[in-house]
């Protein structure tokens, strides 16, 4: 393998937010290295369940997944590619009181923001997933532009489109290593040789705490793990079915092909970097299923799959650039909105690195926030 004796700037990881932050700075000109140690999209990206929104509880996540959103939307012409986007909404079941009010709360701001979400009756939201029981809920928060796409295609699109631009992408080549000197970035260090360089951005997801230590940075950053399936072929699946979320127990579920994709999170769940798949979240599952989508409970399993979240510890990512060494920036720990918001992040970290402020402010991201803090727990988590 050969590398280039020098990029401007090394991008660790070849995830989603990894090629879309590699696009936007080649296309800005800048001589851009993309190091992935496996292929393409292998980490978290390929294993997403692909949804694409706006509706957080955060203005900096509205802000980051409406841009992304838009850019998703324009995907066809810039940067090319089809990624299959369905934008037939996101539907949150609210089953609780407190929800409630936190969604009302958070559809005013979203909608200061320009975003087309609304409060929903039962008898609506049931009427919008068929599937869905109206036992127990007390209402629902729906936007009509979310929706999902295909995450691999995204990532095939932004590196194809920064190789055209001049930035050069080498799979197989895990970084060992960052070289400082004076307390400046000065090489990165790979199983194939070193590049010298200025500029690191840390794009490497849930194993993003490993590339942090190599030049001293705290990114609190762990790794958990996620379990969905897709079904068989599901009779009468309605053409517009919505990402339909039971927010009380994270179950979900979208349309996949002829099948639905079905996920939930598992609460025994503990931090590690397993990807195997197990049947112990299965029991739960199959109690979330029955009380509020009953009809999908006889639907055979085709396949199953286990993937990452980076998970932070307030649920918000880390972006931004470390106070030492310089030149070393991060866009991590996105805690499952990581696929959703890759375009935005991408123009964001261009942006950090020529010293522009971003079109999205994110310095409430930066990872000091814990050594102050100064926390942003958001509330609208799957």
């Amino acid at each position: 393998m050969t590398l280039p004796a020098r990029a401007e700037v090394v991008v660790v990881g070849g995830g989603v937010v990894g090629v879309s932050t590699a696009f936007h700075l080649a296309e800005a000109g800048v001589d851009v290295l993309l190091l992935e140690r496996d292929e393409l999209g292998s980490g978290s990206t390929s294993k997403a369940a692909g949804g694409v929104r706006a509706q957080f509880s955060d203005p900096v996540n509205i802000e980051l997944g409406r841009r992304s959103l838009r850019a998703f939307e324009d995907f066809a012409r810039r940067p090319g590619g089809e990624i299959d986007l369905k934008q037939f909404g996101y539907l949150f079941l609210l089953s609780d009181p407190e929800d409630v009010a936190a969604f009302e709360a958070g559809v005013r701001l979203q909608n200061e923001f320009g975003v087309p979400s609304r409060m929903l009756t039962v008898a609506e939201a049931c009427e919008l997933s068929p599937y869905v029981v109206p036992d127990g809920l007390l209402a629902a928060a729906f936007s009509p532009t979310d929706g999902h796409c295909t995450p691999e295609a995204v990532v095939q699109g932004y590196a194809q489109a920064a190789r055209q631009h001049g930035a050069v992408i080498r799979r197989h080549c895990a970084v060992t290593g960052i070289e400082t000197a004076g307390g400046q970035i000065t090489a990165v260090r790979t199983e194939h040789g070193s590049v010298s360089t200025s500029t690191v951005v840390c794009a490497a997801g849930a194993w993003s705490a490993e590339v942090g230590g190599m030049v001293g940075v705290d990114l609190p950053v762990r790794p958990l793990r996620r379990q969905i399936l897709v079904t068989e072929p599901v009779p009468d699946l309605p053409p517009r079915l919505p990402f339909t979320i039971d927010f009380a127990t994270s179950f979900y579920f979208h349309d996949e092909g002829p099948g639905l994709l079905i996920g939930m999170s598992d609460p025994d769940e503990e931090h590690g970097f397993s990807v195997h798949t197990d049947d112990r979240w299965l029991g739960r599952l199959a109690d979330a299923v029955a009380r509020r989508a009953p009809r999908l409970a006889e639907v055979g399993v085709a396949h199953r799959w286990a993937g990452l979240y980076e998970v932070t510890p307030d649920h918000n990512a880390l972006v931004g650039e470390a106070g030492g060494p310089g030149r070393f920036l991060y866009a991590t720990g996105f805690s499952g909105h990581g696929f959703l918001q890759g375009p935005a992040i991408g123009e964001v970290l261009r942006d950090l690195v020529l010293d522009r402020a971003p079109a999205v402010d994110v310095s409430a991201l930066d990872v000091r926030r814990f050594a102050t803090a100064e926390v942003r727990p958001e509330h609208n988590c799957v």
